[in-house]
């Protein structure tokens, strides 16, 4: 079974559960995701999810009479992620929540709070995330590197002045197009960091485009054609782009097919996509914990299902590649 975050959403009775849900939908990348909740924990240990990726396209091609098709296969490659569980929690005093209301409900901010980091950490191991980290899975950057669907101009694109903007705006789409003409479908997302999402707005303007934007997010995301465009963020606690710059003034945007058979998100099988666990004022103890976590992993079916469009410069004055 597959499972959005609102159909999870759908699915549960808990009216604190669906405002949790809620809270992470904030996040377009989590809104749109599809997960596969399908994994079973063998022994309470394993939370391996394993799958073919298509590496080698099939062909067709013509033939003569009374000859036959020269055979090729469609080739795949077995891979596996392991879900990993990923959170935080916070401790409060018991005289903090039952007597310190006035101002803010401690237990709701600090969830919420949560929640916020959670989210950004997601979208963090999705975009860079090395399972060479014990605690991470593996993101899109890890499958994209030195794939078909890794393109990286000859030339930097430099759109780091309103001048330059001027100059470049068009290699910078046409670039863009040859990114999405590497893909097997359209994009469901483009994401990059906050200055190339402003930067990628003027570029549209210039370009006459009308991006459309979505209101039911907690960040402003916009829509070009079939697909949104978003800014991922800073990574949790820091103010670190996810979507980082290097030491030339560049920075990259990645692109997904969220499907089964593209880019997903996996999922025990059973188990809510969010769990929170609130402080337990029925027992001993001055100092309560509570907890928010998911237990995920991304799946790419596809090679060409996720891609990167590598050299783009935002930062004047920085030295090209």
């Amino acid at each position: 079974m597959a499972l959005t975050l609102a159909e999870a959403k759908q699915l549960s009775q808990d009216k604190l559960t669906n405002i949790v849900i809620d809270e992470f939908r904030k996040s377009a990348l989590l809104d749109v995701m599809i997960f596969d909740d399908t994994v079973k924990p063998q022994g309470g240990e394993s939370l391996t999810y394993a799958y073919n990726r298509i590496t080698t396209q099939a062909t067709a091609a013509g033939r003569a009479i009374n000859s036959e098709y020269g055979a090729q296969e469609t080739k795949t490659t077995r891979y596996t992620v392991d879900l990993k569980p990923f959170g935080g929690s916070f401790n409060l005093d018991r005289v903090i929540i039952n007597h310190e209301t006035q101002v803010v409900n401690h237990i709701q901010f600090q969830i919420e709070q949560k929640i916020k980091a959670t989210r950004a950490l997601f979208a963090d191991w999705f975009i860079n995330g090395n399972s060479a980290t014990p605690t991470q899975f593996d993101g899109i950057n890890k499958a994209v590197t030195g794939s078909s669907t890794e393109l990286e101009p000859t030339t930097t694109i430099d759109l780091s002045t309103s001048s330059n903007i001027d100059t470049n705006w068009k290699v910078f789409l046409d670039h863009l197009r040859k990114l999405r003409a590497k893909l097997d479908g359209a994009p469901s997302l483009y994401m990059m960091n906050t200055d190339m999402f402003g930067i990628f707005q003027s570029v549209m303007d210039r370009a006459g485009i009308n991006l459309a934007n979505k209101e039911n997010y907690g960040d402003e995301v916009a829509v070009w054609g079939p697909s949104l465009v978003m800014a991922l963020g800073d990574k949790p606690g820091t103010a670190n782009p996810i979507i980082g710059v290097d030491a030339y003034g560049e920075t990259s945007i990645y692109c997904a097919r969220i499907a089964l058979d593209g880019v997903h998100g996996v999922s025990p099988e059973g188990s809510p996509l969010v769990q929170i666990y609130l402080p337990d004022m029925t027992v001993p103890g001055a100092v309560k914990l509570g907890e928010v976590e998911m237990v995920a992993a991304v799946a790419v079916k596809a090679t060409k299902s996720a891609g990167v469009l590598r050299g783009v410069q935002i930062v004047a004055n920085g030295a090209s590649s």
